[in-house]
């Protein structure tokens, strides 16, 4: 479907046309955004995002100039800004200095027995997560915080700090069971 229809369906309020569009623009968008948003925004974020973008087209769909650029250009330039602008909300949120040494010396995983070789693998099995699972494993076990306490400085709902908790524990079990 050409961007003058799509458009034009838009303005007339028909959801064909906006689901015409996003099945069409998706991809690019995700493709744009992900990369801005990569190392401080979940999944979630990412598609929040880009349904944002869509939403915007939807409430404001005079604001597409088509003299200005072609509507794949206006979306891409649009789901850039929202992802930014997204970027620097996150940045924003409270975070905790990342301290490895700290984390190796308190996160309970058989602390007692493991020597420096073994804590310096844990601290690079750590090293590896993507925000924000690093910083809840540092949150919860560095500094004791608890699922509810994180959830509130970083902005979640509480079970996905709690489910995220899990799923990471489990994945640095394997990397250092897969180390051994």
């Amino acid at each position: 479907m050409k961007d003058e229809i799509l458009i034009r369906g838009i303005i007339n309020g028909e959801e064909s046309a906006i689901d015409q569009a996003m099945k069409k623009y998706s991809k690019l968008l995700w493709s744009i955004v992900g990369p801005v948003l990569n190392r401080v925004a979940s999944v979630e974020d990412v598609e929040e995002c880009v349904a944002d973008v869509f939403v915007y087209l939807w409430r404001n769909p005079e604001k597409y100039d088509p003299n200005r650029g072609s509507l794949k250009v206006w979306l891409s330039v649009l789901a850039r800004s929202h992802a930014i602008d997204r970027y620097r909300e996150l940045s924003r949120r409270s975070t905790l200095p990342l301290d490895d040494g700290l984390l190796s010396d308190q996160m309970g995983l058989m602390e007692a027995v493991l020597d420096q070789e073994e804590k310096g693998v844990l601290r690079a099995a750590v090293s590896t997560l993507e925000e924000p699972d690093r910083e809840i494993i540092f949150r919860r076990y560095s500094y004791e915080q608890r699922p509810r306490d994180i959830a509130q400085a970083l902005g979640l709902p509480v079970k996905q700090v709690e489910n995220r908790l899990y799923r990471t524990k489990r994945k640095l079990r394997k990397q250092l069971e897969r180390k051994d």
